[in-house]
């Protein structure tokens, strides 16, 4: 049976290393000795990493004798023996959604109370403020916290600290609390309490609820129906659009996305068992990320992580998935498109980590575990950040420079997919609550299979008529041009060889989306085009070059032509040469 693969071995990560850095005036962070072993997905056995503080100190001690299940449900989908392998912690944590009785989430508005009371009452030495990034569909306030020691609040003020900024975001998705409550006490701590020296060495932004119409009727998805956390780079939402300005304004170097799981449901139907993990981990796994990104993300911040959660005795695994379809048996990893939250900001250069809590189907039961799991990951990833401040600068300095030198040159990946292995997993008897161990069809997301690839160009032109492509772009933080003299340019023109309609997939199938998808077929002709005054021009030779592949490459189910904000595969040519003509920055 096979095993599933490892990330890229460190004998050639470590020669990549010295070759670049020799072409290279940014010295590159020294990286760890060589582990013996490839990064294994088994939490288990992952080399040993630094310990982390326990974060029990961010909330009174509890003794342990008068601690019992919190809000237990006598309609729990499992048994009282499932039930039992998940005790509360021996800390209580309080926020307004977590008082004792309580039976409803902190509410909108007293999240917003919670992060004004803390903006208003900082510690000395913190700046706290409260930033407006938009509204919701339906008019609730979209609010970040952001804790610094810059003398002002505005970007530029932040950035100029030179330290690096972590954005931490919760419930994305409205049936998923835990992570929200989490992030209350998180903010508290750094504007109030013991996490509040690590402002020394990091900026932090805080989004408790990036869905509150979501959370207010308690379902997944935006008032209008759509996944915001597949719409990462269409930016249908005013809710993904706030997040992307918030990132381009801040750069945050560190994401963590906060989440939870179902934890019964088509699980207990298709394998006739529970899910087990306090914590599913995934950083960014997609087409064209930076191999020295995905490094740092395995061995500065998750094995940290899973260290932290194992000192609070948490368990752990790789985030997975499976289909809403009760005939697929397929477990997945996160998916590798380039759509969500995770997945965007890798793209953006940014370490991007998801965690995922067991909640979704069990109501409040469990939360105080759940609450402390996200709590747990949430201070080890901002501990690792604070540990690796210096580093994480040069590496994210290195990374912007080499993706842009890679225009014109070489190919880069339009569409990959997982790899098809087995896998051991481990899950619950929803009787007995023993380990049930299962050898599963999984699709690994930790080697990608190239599906379709092309010579990377030098950039895209677009029309003049493209300009819903461009101000989505623009959010982003991508550079566009506008073309301001008539002129010509070589590049590569679509011709469409098939054509057919559809809806976005993941890996539990169809995506709560607005509208049908073009799934085309294409074929590249090299020509001489004559562009006009007043069209744009995407470079490559940017630092976010490889998210412009994945927004302007049309035969992808994310890209702007399938999704219809580009009108005509007229509107896209790829540029095979640097143009010449006079071009200017747009505002």
């Amino acid at each position: 049976m096979r095993s599933a693969p490892s990330l890229p071995s460190w004998t050639s990560v470590a020669a990549a290393i010295l070759l670049l850095t020799a072409c290279s005036s940014t010295p590159l962070p020294p990286w760890r000795a060589p582990v013996t072993n490839a990064p294994a997905p088994k939490p288990a056995v992952v080399a040993p990493a630094p310990k982390v503080e326990a974060p029990a100190a961010v909330a009174q001690a509890v003794p342990q004798a008068s601690i019992t299940p919190q809000d237990a449900d006598s309609a729990a989908p499992y048994s009282a023996a499932v039930a039992a392998r998940f005790p509360d912690p021996a800390i209580a944590y309080s926020t307004p959604g977590l008082q004792a009785g309580r039976t409803s989430y902190s509410s909108n508005a007293e999240i917003s109370t919670w992060l004004r009371n803390l903006a208003a009452n900082p510690s000395a030495g913190a700046k706290v403020s409260v930033l407006s990034i938009g509204h919701s569909q339906q008019g609730t306030p979209l609010e970040a916290l952001l804790l610094t020691r810059a003398t002002s609040p505005d970007a530029p003020s932040v950035l100029a600290t030179g330290r690096p900024t972590v954005l931490l975001v919760g419930q994305q998705h409205g049936n998923e609390p835990a992570g929200s409550e989490a992030l209350l006490v998180v903010a508290r701590e750094l504007a109030q309490g013991l996490l509040e020296p690590l402002l020394d060495k990091v900026n932090v932004l805080v989004v408790p609820r990036a869905n509150p119409d979501g959370a207010a009727a308690d379902q997944r998805a935006t008032a209008n129906g759509i996944d915001m956390n597949r719409d990462h780079l269409l930016l249908q939402t005013p809710e993904a659009r706030a997040l992307a300005q918030l990132a381009r304004d801040y750069q945050p170097t560190v994401v963590l996305d906060a989440h939870e799981y179902t934890v019964v449901g088509r699980y207990l139907q298709k394998y006739g068992a529970v899910q087990k993990y306090d914590a599913l981990l995934q950083y960014a796994m997609t087409a064209n990320m930076p191999e020295f990104l995905t490094r740092a993300s395995e061995e500065w911040f998750r094995r940290p992580l899973i260290a932290a959660l194992k000192t609070q005795k948490l368990s752990s695994e790789w985030y997975y998935t499976t289909s809403t379809a009760l005939d697929d048996l397929q477990i997945s990893m996160g998916g590798t498109q380039p759509d969500t939250g995770r997945n965007v900001n890798g793209l953006k250069n940014a370490v991007s980590m998801l965690i995922e809590t067991r909640g979704v189907g069990i109501g409040r039961m469990h939360l105080q575990r759940r609450v402390h799991t996200q709590v747990t990951a949430m201070v080890s990833m901002l501990q690792s950040t604070a540990t690796r401040a210096e580093q994480l600068g040069q590496l994210r300095s290195f990374i912007d420079r080499e993706t842009s030198s890679l225009a014109c040159r070489g190919k880069a990946t339009i569409a990959a997919g997982p790899t098809k292995v087995q896998y051991e997993l481990t899950m619950l008897d929803p009787a007995t609550g023993n380990d049930k161990q299962l050898t599963v069809d999984w699709n690994s997301a930790l080697e990608l299979q190239t599906q379709t690839s092309r010579p990377r160009p030098c950039g895209y032109w677009l029309s003049a008529t493209s300009t819903s492509a461009v101000e989505r772009l623009q959010l982003l933080g991508v550079q566009v041009l506008r073309i301001a003299e008539p002129g010509s340019l070589l590049g590569d023109l679509y011709k469409e060889t098939a054509r057919s309609s559809g809806t976005r997939q993941d890996v539990r199938g169809g995506i709560s989306d607005a509208a049908p998808i073009i799934k085309t077929e294409v074929a590249l002709t090299r020509s001489l085009v004559d562009i006009s005054a007043g069209s744009f021009y995407v470079p490559l030779g940017q630092p976010l070059g490889n998210l412009v592949l994945a927004a302007l490459e049309p035969d992808t189910q994310n890209s702007y032509f399938a999704n219809h904000l580009l009108g005509t595969l007229d509107d896209t040519v790829r540029v095979m040469t640097e143009p010449t003509v006079r071009m200017e920055r747009l505002p």
